[in-house]
């Protein structure tokens, strides 16, 4: 088994980050989802290619906005509160 494949299997959140930000950017190799986890909150960065920023913002940010609530959705299940944080 890959590092990858671990990955997949340990969070499941951060892998439907991933497969949404995917689905909407022209460049799916430069996706990128990283989980900071700390006492009260996990916080996923989603890393993109600059010229796909505009993608995963969206229109007056309604994108990234329903990208955060299927975190929210996803989440609820561990019982912990989520972020998502777009990166450049």
């Amino acid at each position: 088994m890959t590092n990858d494949e671990d990955n997949a299997l340990e969070d499941p959140v951060a892998d439907l980050m991933a497969y949404l930000a995917k689905q909407l950017v022209d460049d799916p190799d430069a996706v990128e989802v990283e989980a900071i986890e700390g006492d009260r909150a996990i916080v996923y960065e989603l890393t993109v290619a600059p010229d796909d920023l505009g993608k995963v913002i969206g229109r007056d940010g309604r994108t990234a906005r329903a990208l955060r609530a299927l975190l929210t959705a996803a989440s609820s299940k561990v019982r912990k509160r989520s972020l998502l944080e777009i990166l450049e």
